[in-house]
This record gives structure tokens, sequence and C-alpha cells, in this order.
């Protein structure tokens, strides 16, 4: 349960995010808007998760072609939902909060297509992470043309590679932090996770950090998750 204080930063947070999503077009988190952001927090949704949905609901945008309006934060909603059951079951919080995470309503092609679209988005300049992120394109690229029709075996064999590709480029994005920096990222993983702290057991509480470690790390590096599961 977050305070009335927490819950406003929150706000406060996503409001400036949004900001600089609709460069620099200010769009008020206030009203429905404000209570729709307000519902996020008391769920538990980290202000990270939120971003990554705001990011999703982005992409969509900009490839749709040139933006005619600034967009508004209830707009991104299902996103950011989306983005938070992936890191629910990422980390392991949903079993602890009594109900399962929702699958996700991505078809696999629509999954590899965004998943291209957004590893383009974050490839700049030259280095190991930007050489990882053109490997699991071409391979993406390839994955793309089999994913319709993949039915059964062939389908649990591309979800597979694509497991396998998400594993890569977690090692390419972790390569490129340093110390300090993962310091950082585990403090801030263990404040998303302080609502868990005496809900779950030790062990898992630490898998779940190391998890969203892992995450945040990703989120820097700006990659997408590439398993579709």
């Amino acid at each position: 349960m977050t305070s009335p204080e927490e819950t406003a930063q929150f706000c406060r947070d996503v409001e400036q995010y949004l900001c600089r999503k609709n460069d620099g077009h200010l769009i008020r988190v206030v009203g429905p808007a404000f209570e729709t952001v307000s519902a996020w927090a008391a769920r538990g949704v980290p202000l990270t998760v939120a971003c990554r949905g705001i990011d999703r609901y982005f992409e969509r945008y900009y490839a749709k072609g040139p933006r005619r309006r600034p967009v508004r934060i209830e707009f991104c909603e299902a996103d950011v939902l989306d983005a938070f059951d992936e890191w629910r079951r990422a980390v392991g919080t949903a079993l602890v909060e009594g109900a399962p995470a929702s699958g996700s309503r991505r078809s696999l092609p629509a999954h590899v297509d965004r998943v291209i679209t957004a590893l383009t988005a974050a490839r700049t300049g030259r280095g190991p992470l930007n050489a990882a992120i053109d490997t699991a394109v071409a391979e993406l690229d390839a994955i793309r043309g089999a994913a319709k029709d993949a039915r059964g075996p062939a389908r649990e064999a591309l979800r597979e590679r694509l497991r396998a590709l998400d594993g890569r480029l977690q090692e390419a994005a972790e390569a490129t932090c340093d110390e300090a920096t993962r310091v950082a990222l585990a403090e801030e993983a263990e404040a998303a996770l302080q609502a868990y702290r005496g809900r779950m057991p030790t062990t898992e509480l630490d898998r779940a950090r190391q998890v969203a470690v892992a995450q945040l790390i990703r989120d820097r590096a700006r990659l997408p998750v590439v398993a579709f599961d």
C-alpha cells in the first residue's frame, strides 16, 4: 500500500516522463488521469515498468506516421498493465498477490515486429551491445517469416530461439554496466520490491531482486523483452 505522498510523487514522475515522450508538451495527470495513475501506484506498478508500458504505446504511435497530437496517459494504460503483468511473472510476485497474471494478448508475429522496431530504436553508435542488437535483428527477420504459420513443435522451436536471443542480449547489456551502475540499479530494484518484503520467502525475494536488476539493466539499454512466453 502506498502513502498519499508516494502516490502523488509517482503521478508527478509519470507526468514528467509523459511530457518528455511528448517532446516537452505537458499533459497534466489530473482528474480521471490522476485516478488511473494512482491505481497503478496502488497496485504496486514500479515507475520503470510504467515507463516501459508508455514506451510501448509510443512505439506503435510512431509507427503509424507523423504524430498529430500529444498522447494522454489514459491511452497507455493497456500497455502499462501488460508490462506490469510481465514484470510480475518474471520476478514471481504474481503468485504472492494471489492471482495469476494474464497472458500476453499479442500474437507471435506482432510480438516479433514490435521487438524489431524497439531494437532498431535502441541501436546507437558502435560497440558490443550494438553488434549484439544487429545480430538479433537479423535473426528476428528470419523468425518473422516463419512465425505466422508456425504451430505446435515449430512454434515452440521459434519461442526457444527467442528465449536464447533474449539471454544473449541480456548478457551484452550487463557487460556495459560498471560497478557503480550495478549498485544504483540494485538499490532501485530493492525499492520496487519493498511492498513484497515479508510476503515472500527469502529465497524467492532474492531471486525477484536479481530479476528486477536484470530488467533495469535492459531498461537502461532500452532493450525490449524478446522472449515470448
